[in-house]
């Protein structure tokens, strides 16, 4: 702690969970769920705020941070000057510090300390990383340190920032500072930006995915953005979870970058994600969900938010890999969901259609979920998580080429949208439905049978799935409006070319994958 400048009051190190959960609730920091999971509040920061996050611009760093609206630079005076006020804020005050690793793999994790001034948030992040053993802990030399204090707030005109809170890396002093944010996942993906700079360099891809393995040791990825099916469809009972959305892929394989999982938990049941229902339980922590008369908690209920939130250990899912580690994967599978009902449910990509819509990272904003937002809007995040990336795109589209060609993966886009039609006329898939797609392309079978290419994508659909209806899987064919589909199709191909212009340095091949006529 001292080289850290914090000059704190009792300082608490790697308690166990229920001794984090007793100090929560003492303090008044939260309440236990009819379920027994911890249930907090995190305020008026309900999600990440991406335009209060700034990485420190040093002559180090300089030229590998890919800088523009999500790497937005700050400078070392900045830095120090926050740093100074949480140092004095936390003085004298009670701290709890964790103490764990970012990456299963020993040879290529990240040591990192937590400072929390939050039992909770502490809690939290015990559940996320990797915990160490007791010989770990004894001769523990952090590598990063995270310094969390959400209810401290800057001065936007005094402190240099653009509001109360700041998320502020600084990638050579190896410390980043949270401050006036109360949401967890501001500590889990702070992290997981360090790791995406720092990976690379250690012949790691990191990657925004999920990732399971199957009976016969396949292991599979899956990549999308929120409200995709990243966490559902990795969640199989058939299949055994290696992690819910952080991993590396190195020469011997996959291995995961956290201990735990961070589930978007609205509408939430028991019915469609069993394993998940079960898994938020005495240990868990629930963010910003509202609990009913009997304490129970109401996942339809979005009072607060949408992105209400429960943070587990992995092994509260049932047969997860404990050592979160997988083979090299086989099948690789972008996951979308694309309310302008035109993308096809499942098709097979090429290793430069792959870079492409890696690239390109799509799904849908619906309507009404943002103020002013009447119709489907396209949201494009390059590498399915473009706000972590330190790094140019490329950089990481070329790793995962690399990788397909080395080891022959397949990848496949899953639309898990809209069918029949655009959101507000079409439906959305049935979940069993791209269940069993996702089976079949994960067990060979899709690759057995006919593809046809889509007129519009140039993407290869197969004729035929098992348990899915032969009339779901060509888009077009549930449009009653035949013309319309086409145009609708057009448009979003157009906004994917749209897009696509903010790349520089592009080989031809990749941009000839571009969908259109």
């Amino acid at each position: 702690m001292h080289d850290l400048g914090i000059k704190a009051g009792r300082v608490q190190i790697n308690l166990q969970p229920q001794e984090l959960i007793q100090e929560a609730l003492q303090r008044q920091e939260g309440v236990l769920a009819a379920n027994g999971a911890l249930l907090v509040n995190t305020g008026k920061y309900t999600g990440r705020s991406p335009e209060d996050r700034f990485i420190v611009d040093v002559p180090q760093v300089h030229e590998k941070i890919a800088w523009g609206k999500v790497n937005v630079p700050t400078s070392e005076e900045v830095f120090e000057k926050l740093l100074n006020k949480v140092q004095n804020y936390l003085e004298n005050k009670e701290v709890f510090v964790f103490r764990g690793f970012s990456g299963a793999e020993q040879s290529k994790r990240l040591a990192t300390q937590i400072v929390t001034d939050k039992a909770h948030q502490n809690l939290f992040i015990n559940q996320l990383l990797i915990r160490p053993t007791k010989e770990e802990l004894n001769s523990f030399v952090p590598e990063f340190n995270v310094i969390s204090v959400p209810d401290l707030k800057c001065d936007p005109e005094i402190d240099g920032v653009n509001s109360e809170a700041a998320i502020i890396l600084h990638l050579t002093r190896k410390i980043i500072l949270i401050i006036g944010s109360g949401y967890c996942g501001e500590i889990k993906k702070s992290i997981f930006s360090v790791m995406n700079y720092l990976m690379p360099e250690r012949g790691v891809f990191p990657m925004h995915c999920s990732a399971n393995i199957g009976k016969n040791g396949d292991t599979a990825l899956f990549f999308g953005l929120s409200g995709t099916g990243k966490t559902t469809l990795s969640a199989d009972s058939e299949r055994r979870l290696i992690g819910d959305d952080e991993h590396g892929w190195w020469e011997e394989g996959v291995f995961n970058f956290e201990g735990g999982c961070y589930a978007k938990v609205i509408n939430l049941s028991h019915e469609n994600e069993p394993q998940i229902w079960e898994a938020i339980k005495e240990g868990s922590l629930l963010e910003n969900v509202i609990l009913d008369a009997q304490g129970n908690p109401d996942y339809d209920n979005d009072t607060l938010t949408e992105n209400t939130r429960a943070a587990y250990p992995v092994d509260y899912i049932p047969n997860a890999v404990l050592e979160g580690k997988g083979n090299i994967p086989h099948n690789v599978i972008f996951l979308t969901a694309d309310a302008f009902g035109v993308l096809p449910p499942i098709a097979k990509l090429t290793k430069e259609q792959a870079m492409y819509y890696f690239l390109s990272g799509y799904t849908s904003k619906l309507a009404g979920t943002e103020r002013g937002i009447t119709e489907p809007q396209t949201t494009f995040s390059s590498c399915f998580g473009e706000p972590f990336l330190p790094l140019a795109p490329m950089r990481y589209a070329e790793m995962l080429g690399e990788l397909m060609t080395k080891y022959n993966s397949n990848v496949f886009m899953v639309n898990t949208g809209w069918v029949g039609g655009a959101y507000g006329k079409g439906e959305r898939i049935k979940l069993r439905y791209t269940r069993a797609m996702v089976t079949a392309a994960l067990n060979g079978e899709l690759e057995e049978g006919e593809f046809f290419e889509h007129p519009i994508f140039k993407i290869a659909v197969p004729t035929s799935c098992n348990n899915v209806p032969a009339e779901v899987l060509d888009p077009l064919k549930l449009w009653e409006d035949k013309e319309e589909y086409l145009k609708q199709a057009d448009k979003l191909a157009a906004a994917f070319r749209k897009n696509f212009e903010k790349f520089n340095g592009i080989p031809d091949n990749v941009k000839q994958a571009a969908p259109g006529k």
